[in-house]
């Protein structure tokens, strides 16, 4: 029966992780600038953020999530700002034709950037714990090893999608030229800049 949990976990990380938004925007850019693998690490980032959501979600942590939506405010406005900077950032960063070689600070940065920023929407505690709570899982209801098998399918399912994602993106980068990077680089930053805008402007609501 476990195995049953962990491929719902992975069908839920999968769909977490699909719609494009600011995560998915930054991985196709930071694949396209630097390589599927920079595109792939900063996926990683973002499913080990759903993977520690859905933990919190998953063993009944209430004192995490209760201080995390408590101080959402916060943390949305830091993301914000965090996006609006990347975005400003990558516009103006010129289109490099050969593909640099990836070195472990910046894959780390990549990393660190991506699992931040997902981490900087806690609403998405409420998510996981609506859908644990709706399939019968959680400390309290499937016991610990039905959450864990759950929370290990969620990272799997979003890895997917990110090693699909980088992967399509990297092969597709031959045929950019300069100015097409630069152009990439250009809508990119100006929709990161927009998402950063966006959830600024959500915190008066």
């Amino acid at each position: 029966m476990e195995i049953m949990f962990l491929l719902r976990g992975l069908a839920i990380g999968f769909a977490i992780a699909a719609p494009v938004g600011p995560i998915g925007v930054l991985c196709i850019r930071r694949t396209l600038a630097h390589g599927r693998l920079s595109g792939l690490v900063s996926g990683l980032g973002a499913a080990t953020a759903d993977a520690l959501y859905g933990a919190v979600a998953g063993f009944g942590l209430t004192a995490v999530s209760h201080f995390l939506i408590t101080h959402q405010h916060l943390l949305r406005a830091a993301g914000g700002a965090f996006l609006i900077y990347l975005g400003v950032r990558t516009f103006l960063t010129p289109g490099a034709e050969k593909e640099p070689a990836p070195d472990s600070k910046g894959l780390l940065a990549a990393y660190a950037s991506t699992l931040l920023l997902t981490l900087a929407n806690p609403v998405t505690i409420i998510s996981f714990a609506a859908v644990f709570a709706g399939l019968g899982i959680g400390a309290t209801a499937g016991g610990y090893g039905s959450a864990a098998m759950l929370v290990l399918g969620v990272f799997l399912g979003s890895a997917l999608w990110w090693v699909m994602l980088s992967t399509g993106v990297g092969v597709s980068r031959r045929h950019f030229r300069a100015s097409g990077l630069r152009w990439a680089n250009r809508v990119g930053g100006a929709v990161l800049f927009a998402f950063g805008v966006a959830a600024v402007a959500t915190l008066s609501s």
